[in-house]
């Protein structure tokens, strides 16, 4: 009977998607740690900003044409998916080759004028290029996985990174002990083996660039240009933080580094709401696509409010707990600002309350095909987000007031999204939480 019941919960979507991000996760916890204990403060700082960039241009090359896919293979034929993966690979290949020319020719002016910068800064337009077409494969096949809402399949695929990414680290603690250039190398060799893994089972579209036509293409990015602005905008409010520390003289590679600890422990926290918005999107998107508008409004209301309701014991156990887990997550090098980043947590748990409406006013309307409203309300919150960064770096040079930044504009985002959804699909903010209740009464019974 246990084992029945163990079987069904691991066979229901938004569990299978969880536990694929929680491991994901936690691997990427273990790889945080080993290296904030390999490296010095000033190259974990630019380790951070160099992946922290990388993920940043990731969402800008796989934004314009992710959302778009997973929304169009949620209802799609088998035989148009040839097609829909063609396409969004070739337009993809197109960005990589751009992005190339444009990184390496800023880093060769950099160097012809002898221009400083920041040595994450560096790092990223060197080596950045490789690094896209090394993942170009695996992250292609992600829209795939999501839309088929086979999230086994995609733990595995990032796994086979990530996984092989800490043995790594681990080993070079242990007997290697090389530095943050060696790193960076065997970074792109395991991000070599998941593309490689996905083009020989033909899931990421490489094999199908013949059957790209010019009018899916269009389609894909007549949508996805809206998309990729708020993938963008949403990477900016988190990122910003960073880049815009690792501007300041002052602050800089060290700052990076410290504010990396505090982000880390709130993006754990985040792993549920993550996960939730794979599988809510596809969804969404395929009941809007049968005009069954009522069942949109209700997903959207079960999802934004059960996940607020989940959030509040774990956001509330990680104030108390957040001086032992900035602790553990930063070592001891830290222990001079555990004041400091204690502080800093502690604000982000606040801000994690807030993020499960604000994300999911933005994927209601992405599937109703509204992403020029999403893309309004997220450049709004980005604008206020850098506004305030630079005014806590350069005038009062203090992480914490970054942090405070955060949850101003999550406020901000809320107000304006559900301005917009209340007006495109008359959503009504009070059923939130009365059709989460439902949904707990109803998940109780089916678990008994």
């Amino acid at each position: 009977m246990i084992a029945e019941k163990l079987h069904k919960i691991l066979k229901e979507k938004n569990i299978s998607s969880l536990l694929t991000n929680v491991l994901i996760a936690f691997f990427g916890l273990l790889s945080f740690m080993l290296l904030t204990r390999q490296l010095t403060k000033e190259m974990f700082g630019d380790w951070v900003l160099y992946v922290t960039l990388a993920t940043f241009i990731d969402l800008l090359r796989f934004g314009l044409t992710r959302t778009s896919v997973v929304r169009l293979l949620s209802g799609a034929k088998k035989e148009d998916y040839n097609v829909l993966l063609g396409s969004s690979f070739k337009i993809n290949l197109k960005l990589l080759l751009g992005i190339a020319v444009l990184f390496w020719g800023l880093s060769g002016i950099f160097f012809y004028f002898n221009i400083s910068m920041n040595n994450g800064y560096r790092l990223f337009l060197i080596w950045y290029p490789l690094l896209a077409l090394s993942n170009l494969s695996w992250n292609n096949a992600c829209a795939l996985f999501q839309a088929e809402q086979n999230f086994n399949r995609m733990l595995w695929v990032r796994f086979s990174n990530i996984g092989l990414f800490v043995i790594f680290l681990a080993l070079n603690a242990w007997l290697l002990h090389w530095g943050i250039l060696e790193i960076l190398w065997v970074h792109l060799g395991v991000n070599f083996v998941s593309s490689i893994w996905c083009i020989s089972k033909k899931w990421d579209g490489l094999l199908y660039l013949r059957s790209a036509t010019k009018e899916t293409q269009k389609e894909l990015i007549n949508f996805g240009k809206y998309s990729m602005g708020t993938l963008i905008g949403s990477s900016l409010l988190k990122s910003a933080d960073t880049f815009i520390i690792g501007l300041s003289p002052i602050l800089g590679s060290a700052g990076i580094a410290m504010y990396a600890i505090p982000l880390k422990l709130t993006d754990l926290l985040g792993i549920p709401l993550r996960s939730f918005t794979m599988t809510a999107y596809p969804k969404m998107s395929k009941l809007n696509l049968e005009g069954n508008l009522s069942a949109v409004r209700k997903t959207f209301y079960t999802y934004s409010g059960a996940i607020t309701i989940l959030f509040a014991p774990v956001a509330l156990g990680a104030f108390i707990l957040a001086e032992e887990l900035v602790l553990f997550l930063g070592g001891a090098v830290y222990k001079d600002a555990l004041q400091e980043l204690t502080l800093i947590f502690r604000i982000f748990t606040l801000y994690s309350l807030l993020l499960p409406i604000d994300r999911f006013t933005g994927v209601l309307l992405d599937s109703i095909n509204r992403p020029k409203l999403n893309l309004h309300k997220v450049i709004l919150m980005a604008t206020a987000n850098i506004v305030v960064d630079f005014i806590a770096v350069f005038v009062f040079q203090s992480l914490v007031w970054v942090a405070i930044g955060t949850v101003l504009f999550t406020v901000i985002g809320i107000v304006l999204g559900l301005f917009y959804v209340k007006r495109e699909i008359q959503v009504e903010s009070k059923h939130i939480y009365t059709e989460s209740i439902i949904f707990f009464k109803k998940l109780n019974t089916y678990f008994n």
